[in-house]
């Protein structure tokens, strides 16, 4: 086990935190806040702790394999949202350092869920912060060290176990000039979506964390109604975002290179797109009676089906009102997830495809156990390591999923606020349904709840496997 490079690459993390948070200072600054103190002592914590990390642990070796690499994300990410947390605590605008904990982690996990009962009295600096972890979290803080740093071509062994999917591979020859391409990319169309929105009429602030919220598919709004307030226009164009966003980002960067029939020939995006229209379709067609014309009826329908499939968050209307069908399928999107290597989180349209076909070809056996068939994915036949690493995957997520909702069972709130609440942050959506829908918030649940529902975050965003590795015993022990 290489310490040094573990705690050495966490500095790091706290080193580039420190300096992301000279944004949110910067906007205190202008908007003459008083929070402007909290988010410099917590700059310089941060500063302070990262600086003693990175000096203390120089690495006399700089290989590190994958075990290296998930206890570095799964460290990384708990450092990341405890210090994030101290602005909330510092100008006790979150008074409980738990619940600051919960929001922020929340944040950079792009779930989304909070426990604000009155957002709109939060000053400028912290909604700032707030969002623009969403931002930060949605490609992952690692992925931007990679970029600026000289990593070697070991750092893959991070992207993998930050980058959400079951399959991460090099856009590039060099790591670090895929996390540059990411990034890139990533920043562009962020950058797009902050002109769309300043062209339909939102201010500038809003229109800062309303991308950072949309790109980064984290959702934290700054008004009471999330984006129900907002014009149509402003909410279609979020709409049409949301849906880009969660979409894997190596089909962008395969349009640059004019790869087209490579982007076309993508079963996880047809079968995305396809489950967006269906879905938008039928419940459109369900809320015939709740709203006057079709027209509302469709833009509801797809806002909401955006929002949930990209496990983004926002809201245009409190879905908990709407009818049984309608939330029947919203339920369902929360599992199924964006794409791989998107934003989204979820367990990822590609991870369903792959089981669904590996059931398919299961029961083919059975019918024909002479016929020899392969579980194909985008025109080629996958190998048995991948589908048997879905399917320990989905084992391990199912299993999580109902020890959270075992644990989550005794608070007291009916079985489909306490089911939804853990699905939800598990999944990175936010919102759930009865008491923690859109409406709603995570407010009164237990500070013992609110621990476990933050883990249940990480672990959804980190995709399981970083978290288990980091809490082993046996890992941490010298080889």
């Amino acid at each position: 086990m290489n310490y040094r490079i573990i705690f050495h690459t966490t500095g790091k993390v706290l080193l580039v935190e420190a300096g992301l948070l000279a944004l949110p200072l910067l906007v205190s600054v202008l908007y003459h806040e008083r929070c402007a103190w909290a988010v410099l002592a917590s700059m310089a914590a941060a500063a302070v702790i990262g600086g003693l990390l990175t000096l203390l642990a120089r690495p006399r070796c700089h290989t590190f394999f994958n075990r290296e690499g998930y206890i570095i994300v799964a460290l990384a990410w708990v450092l990341l949202s405890a210090v994030g947390a101290l602005p909330f605590w510092f100008s006790r605008e979150i008074p409980s350092y738990a619940d600051a904990f919960f929001e922020t982690v929340s944040g950079f996990t792009t779930t989304g869920a909070s426990i604000l009962t009155d957002v709109e009295a939060m000053s400028h600096g912290l909604l700032f912060w707030r969002s623009f972890t969403h931002w930060v979290g949605g490609m992952g803080v690692l992925v931007f060290i990679t970029m600026i740093s000289g990593s070697s071509d070991r750092s893959m062994n991070i992207l993998k176990a930050e980058m959400p999917g079951p399959v991460v591979g090099k856009l590039t020859p060099r790591t670090r000039d895929t996390a540059r391409v990411l990034y890139l990319l990533y920043f562009l169309i962020t950058t797009v979506l902050v002109g769309m929105l300043l062209l339909g009429g939102m201010p500038l602030f809003d229109s800062l964390v309303h991308a950072f919220g949309t790109v980064g598919t984290g959702g934290f709004g700054i008004k009471a109604d999330s984006i129900a307030s907002y014009s149509p226009y402003i909410q279609g164009v979020i709409t049409v975002f949301m849906i880009l966003c969660g979409i894997n980002f190596n089909l962008y960067y395969l349009l640059l290179l004019r790869q087209w029939r490579s982007v076309l020939r993508s079963d996880e995006l047809w079968t995305y797109l396809g489950l967006v229209v269906v879905a938008t379709g039928v419940i459109t067609l369900d809320l015939r009676g709740v709203y006057g014309g079709l027209g509302t009826c469709l833009r509801q329908a797809a806002f909401q089906v955006g929002s949930v499939i990209t496990t983004t968050g926002y809201a245009t209307a409190d879905f908990n009102v709407w009818p049984g069908l309608s939330r029947a399928i919203l339920f369902a999107l929360m599992f199924i997830g964006g794409c791989a290597g998107s934003t989204a989180g979820g367990l990822k349209v590609s991870r369903a495809m792959i089981l669904l076909r590996t059931i398919r070809r299961e029961i083919n056996r059975l019918v024909h156990p002479r016929r020899v068939t392969a579980v194909r994915c985008d025109g080629k036949a996958l190998g048995s390591e991948v589908q048997r690493g879905v399917s320990i995957y989905f084992a391990l997520y199912c299993l999580c999923i109902l020890v959270a909702f075992l644990c989550l069972s005794g608070e007291p709130f009916t079985l489909e606020t306490n089911l939804s609440a853990v699905v939800s942050c598990f999944n990175n959506v936010g919102p759930g349904l009865g008491a923690v829908g859109p409406a709603g918030s995570y407010a009164d649940y237990s500070v013992l709840s609110k621990l476990l529902l933050s883990m249940a975050m990480l672990m959804g965003r980190l995709e399981i496997y970083p978290m288990l590795v980091a809490l082993s015993p046996s890992v941490w022990r010298k080889d």
